[in-house]
């Protein structure tokens, strides 16, 4: 029972997850996933729909698949591509509860800038130094690309891939999506002032340790992210209180 419980916290707890991204324009038609870790016994993952756009999500129709592809969700269909990074990323690190993927305007501009995301706003600062970098190797088709993803994620919960797009590797639902948002508006505010087409101020190494340091020793014992998570949670029962179903 208390895992059954358990599960169905995570489904609801994903399929928040989609529809805030929705709600925050991290969408790609059907191209980009979010998955999650389910407790018990096994290695299953929890993903969307393959071409369900994000605001259809609900925590009854994610489809339920193992770690060596094996589908268990009865009709369940699951993009080859989505699934390879995903299931690669949880094997690697038992530690990541939730992987987040996005393809969005802003996060695709910063990882086809060579110099990747610069420390010039508070924001970047938040994941600067828990950021990686993988290369480009074409739709995530080939095998091969298993072990240089995990590699270059290594043990880092935020991977800019070049050319492509923005990952989160969160310990919950809730840490992953608060990643992106950081990272995300980061890469927004990156494009803005280099568009300004004047100098701008990188923040310096001590700096960046500091801001690192404040964030991530939480608030009042709470960790980095998890207020915002439940306040997430608030706003989505406004805005798609079906997620849930």
């Amino acid at each position: 029972m208390a895992t059954e419980e358990t599960e169905q916290s995570v489904r609801r707890d994903l399929a928040a997850c989609y529809r805030l991204a929705h709600h925050y324009r991290m969408t790609d038609l059907i191209a980009t996933h979010i998955s999650a870790r389910l407790p018990g016994p096994g290695h299953r993952i929890l993903i969307n729909p393959f071409g369900m756009l994000f605001d259809e999500v609900t925590a009854s129709n994610l489809v339920e698949v193992t770690l060596d592809g094996e589908v268990l969700t009865p009709g369940g269909v699951i993009n080859p591509a989505g699934y390879l990074i995903h299931s690669t990323i949880h094997a690697a690190r038992p530690d990541v509860m939730c992987v987040m993927h996005t393809h969005t305007s802003a996060g695709v501009a910063v990882s086809a800038q060579e110099h990747g995301l610069l420390p010039i706003s508070q924001q970047a600062l938040v994941v600067g130094k828990r950021l990686a970098y993988h290369d480009y190797e074409g739709v995530a088709l080939v095998e091969a690309e298993r072990e240089t993803l995990a590699r270059d994620l290594d043990d880092k919960a935020v991977l800019i891939l070049r050319n492509h797009g923005l990952l989160t590797a969160g310990s919950s639902v809730g840490e992953a999506f608060w990643l992106m948002m950081y990272t995300q508006r980061a890469c927004e505010i990156q494009v803005a002032a280099l568009a300004g087409g004047t100098p701008v101020r990188h923040l310096s190494p001590a700096m960046q340790d500091l801001v690192h340091a404040q964030v991530y020793a939480g608030i009042d014992g709470n960790p980095a992210g998890s207020l915002d998570w439940i306040a997430l949670l608030r706003e989505v029962e406004r805005i798609a209180p079906d997620y849930a179903d």
